[in-house]
């Protein structure tokens, strides 16, 4: 009996049903038991934004008179009381709020714009908004409030279940500044996303993640200030999705965390070329995905600007047992990576991942019809494919000898043990020494070594080496917790020792 409401909750474990009752169907539900009927009192139909904003930053009235504010102060046994403090406590507030540059009313309850003009008249300085998780429930909502804010350039409404246009908006100069827009779980299609995109004309970085966005378009003349792109936990699953958004001229980071993609693939651009797709990507994120072939990884060498990649928890990262060796062969087939997994590529690091790389596939590269005579050099095209970057590592640092190439002999300590000449450049008076060392001492250790040899402070001692094959190039040796093998020192190599 009485008046019942019906709702579905965010939380479809809240529910009982889907808007059914003794086999009626009072409402819809998209979750079939994200439903409940609750009495209307129970209901929070919400506020206006700037009751929201003066509860917040506490400057409301209502408040003040709660908590016993009262415009009368007691001197002795007498009570005077100030007359006008009401005006001055309100132009107290205006300037206040007007001082105001960065709101938050996250999880405010927000539901509505309110007067007309008047968060204009009352907040003119705001830049940056947070609407976030409240009770906003279409666009026009936000077009209201966003319409009294003259130079808005952030704007996070995520954790609003809105309705947004189906049909195109007549472009107006709301959002002609904005410049960062978060639409989070909010439900919204790639589609609207278009249909909207026409109002944002200077935008920069959108975030669009847990919207169950699965079919993306093409974005013909908006979205073109595009700097970063987050789809994050949306199921794009077709890596050629991502075609349909490869011309975004200023697109530099896309974020594509836990979206189902198994492949990676620019079909515009052969073994050793790069790509016209994504001409300005330097930062792509992929982890949480399902990408499982080296192909993929291939693919991304194709990118003219990619300098960062993250790319964890993927099945390919467990073909690897030793996490070192994955990472080498990462950086070692995308050329111009300079930060894998958060983490920096220092120039020894690549250099130490290239000459590995050429060494491990170099037996393949002979099979499949490398040869070091370069007339003869004709690998297949099976072998480019698996290791496009191969020929341009030989070009590099020449073909792999066939020294290195000799299948690898037991691990026995004698065979891990380099010979290695140790000389002091600006001391010439010190003879050169040859010294047998472990492949696996760090160069902290190497350092305690040569300081009982050489009678001067660790601490002070800074090393490098020459290689045997690249005559005049030094390398230094700059992190005393990594072994020698770490920066490719071969027997023969000499050690520089300065201090």
């Amino acid at each position: 009996s009485g008046i019942w409401l019906g709702v579905e909750w965010d939380d479809p474990q809240r529910g009982k049903h889907d808007g059914t009752y003794e086999g009626t169907q009072y409402f819809k539900c998209r979750h079939p038991r994200g439903g409940s009927f609750i009495r209307p009192n129970k209901a929070n139909f919400g506020v206006d934004f700037l009751t929201a904003v003066k509860d917040r930053y506490g400057l409301n009235v209502e408040q003040d008179v709660q908590h016993g504010t009262e415009d009368t102060l007691v001197f002795g046994k007498k009570t005077v009381e100030f007359v006008g403090m009401d005006s001055i406590a309100e132009q107290q507030r205006q300037v206040q709020l007007n001082q105001l540059v960065d709101i938050s009313v996250r999880e405010c309850a927000v539901s509505h714009a309110g007067q007309k003009e008047e968060i204009s008249r009352t907040c003119a300085n705001i830049r940056h908004i947070n609407l976030s998780k409240n009770l906003i429930s279409s666009w026009e909502t936000v077009t209201a409030i966003a319409s009294q804010v003259q130079n808005l350039e952030t704007l996070n409404i995520s954790e609003n279940k809105m309705k947004f246009p189906s049909t195109s908006t007549s472009v107006s100069s709301v959002f002609s500044k904005l410049r960062i827009l978060a639409l989070n779980q909010t439900e919204i299609t790639w589609t609207e996303v278009l249909l909207c995109a026409p109002g944002w004309p200077a935008l920069e970085e959108l975030y669009l993640t847990s919207n169950n966005i699965t079919v993306l378009e093409r974005p013909d003349n908006v979205l073109q200030t595009l700097r970063l792109l987050d789809l994050s936990d949306n199921q794009l699953l077709d890596g050629n999705q991502l075609h349909l958004i490869a011309h975004l001229p200023r697109l530099e980071q896309l974020i594509l965390r836990n979206t189902g993609i198994s492949s990676i693939h620019f079909p515009d651009a052969g073994f050793g070329c790069k790509t016209k797709m994504f001409p300005s990507l330097k930062g792509l994120a992929i982890n949480d995905n399902k990408i499982a072939q080296w192909s993929s990884i291939n693919e991304l060498d194709k990118l003219p600007s990619l300098r960062s990649l993250q790319c964890h928890n993927n099945p390919l990262m467990d073909t690897e047992k030793n996490p070192e060796t994955l990472r080498q062969l990462i950086i070692a087939k995308i050329s111009q990576l300079e930060i894998l997994n958060k983490s920096e590529i220092l120039p020894a690091e690549r250099r130490g991942a290239e000459l590995d790389y050429r060494k491990i596939f170099g037996n393949d590269w002979l099979a499949a019809g490398g040869n070091w005579n370069p007339e003869k050099n004709k690998p297949s095209e099976e072998f480019l494919a698996a290791h496009p970057r191969y020929p341009s590592l030989c070009l590099k640092y020449g073909a792999p000898e066939e020294g290195e190439l000799k299948g690898r002999q037991p691990l026995t300590l004698k065979n891990q043990l380099l010979t290695l000449t140790i000389k002091c450049p600006e001391k010439p008076e010190q003879k050169p020494v040859e010294k047998k060392l472990p492949e696996s001492m760090t160069i902290q250790r190497v350092k305690g070594l040569l300081y009982r040899l050489l009678k001067i402070p660790g601490s002070e001692l800074k090393l490098s080496y020459e290689s045997s094959k690249l005559e005049g190039k030094e390398v230094e040796l700059d992190n005393d917790l990594k072994p020698l093998q770490f920066y490719s020192i071969e027997n023969g190599d000499c050690v520089l020792v300065r201090w």
